[in-house]
């Protein structure tokens, strides 16, 4: 004898009643934890703007303090450079520049300028968070895309575009802060800079007020590709992964799909086999992309540093002058400093971030619609 049943499913424009024919309390299980997942969802945008921007900004710091050892390695590769002659230049390392530090300034140096991070993290990331949200809403709002909610090609087109102009709007919005940030991270043995105020104070004093937005134009340049397609990795993995174990736990869902997004940066080129999922061309477009976008990262560091402690500039001509000095003084590998501790520095960084994102953020859902 057939059992007829309805499946409930839940929708942004409402509830439909579901209940599966062959699946019993399994089934049924399943169903009430999807419907639970689709709910929260819904609930994203009514647990308020400031918990929303709390959970980003705690996030972003928390993954940057964990981070921070890697990410003054990278800077301080990245800017070897500008002031180095051949012979230490041939000699740099990782380890070497690690051992260095621990050395001379002691270990608690990987985390000089970590400070100014996190006072740059705060609003970064609650500003990309918020604002990848609230620009997804208002993308989804664009005529003919409202009957395509469920389309993957078009949900992967919304999450790129609200994730681009995301990174766009947080990285205008706190770039004086990540120079100050570059420039306190740079300071090995001789200290200019003595804490924040005071390097506001004389980055406007000896550059003016552009001084604040050295590189800005390169950040733009790198950040809005950079962060639309890690939004997009995020998505599609979470939303596949959901979709086929819909019991695992959140944490693990956006620790996992976090540091795959992460991993992902690092995939250019590896082979693989069958026809190619979703998740693995996005894996190498993003690839390509770290690859491409890293070179603009090293150039803006630098010149973030153009001018620092009353050095004399070496980059007069614009980004893509100093495209072509740094690649005439140290070849194509020389867009390159720095980049394998950047690699080590995206997977635990994108899975811790995204993580406490995803916790915070169901934690005040879970307060304020219990």
């Amino acid at each position: 004898m057939q059992t007829e049943a309805r499946v409930g499913v839940v929708v942004e424009g409402g509830q439909r009643a579901l209940n599966s024919a062959h699946g019993g309390v399994a089934v049924n299980g399943t169903a009430r934890k999807l419907a639970q997942q689709q709910k929260s969802l819904h609930q994203q945008s009514q647990i308020g703007t400031v918990p929303q921007l709390l959970a980003g900004g705690i996030a972003g710091a928390l993954s940057k303090t964990c981070t921070a050892p890697l990410a003054r390695l990278t800077i301080l590769l990245q800017v070897q450079g500008m002031h180095s002659d051949v012979a230490t230049l041939k000699k740099a390392s990782i380890w070497r520049e690690a051992s260095r530090i621990i050395g001379e300034e002691g270990f608690r140096a990987f985390w000089k300028g970590n400070l100014v991070t996190i006072a740059h993290r705060l609003p970064y990331s609650s500003v990309s968070f918020y604002s990848y949200e609230r620009y997804k809403n208002l993308l989804h709002l664009v005529p003919g895309l409202e009957s395509h909610r469920r389309n993957t090609s078009v949900d992967l087109g919304i999450h790129f575009v609200a994730g681009g102009l995301a990174g766009l709007t947080a990285a205008s919005a706190t770039y004086p802060l990540d120079l100050v940030r570059t420039r306190l991270a740079a300071q090995t043995n001789v200290i200019y800079y003595r804490g924040i105020g005071h390097a506001l104070q004389t980055i406007v004093q000896e550059e003016g007020i552009l001084g604040l937005y050295k590189g800005l134009g390169a950040t733009l340049l790198g950040v809005g590709p950079s962060i639309a397609i890690s939004f997009s990795v995020y998505e599609t993995l979470r939303s596949s992964w959901q979709s086929q174990r819909p019991n695992d736990s959140t944490v693990l869902v956006s620790l996992s799909c976090g540091s795959l997004s992460g991993i992902a940066s690092s995939t250019v080129g590896a082979p693989y086999s069958g026809e190619p999922t979703l998740p693995s061309r996005l894996s190498k477009v993003r690839g390509v992309l770290f690859e491409s976008t890293f070179p603009l990262d090293l150039v803006r560091r630098r010149m973030q540093l153009e001018g620092a402690g009353g050095r004399a500039r070496v980059y007069t001509t614009g980004l893509f002058g100093t495209f072509r000095h740094i690649t005439r003084t140290e070849g194509l590998r020389g867009l390159y400093r720095g980049i394998l501790p950047e690699y080590y520095k995206v997977v635990p960084g994108v899975g811790i971030c995204f993580m406490t994102y995803e916790t915070l953020k169901n934690a005040f859902i879970s307060y304020r619609c219990p």
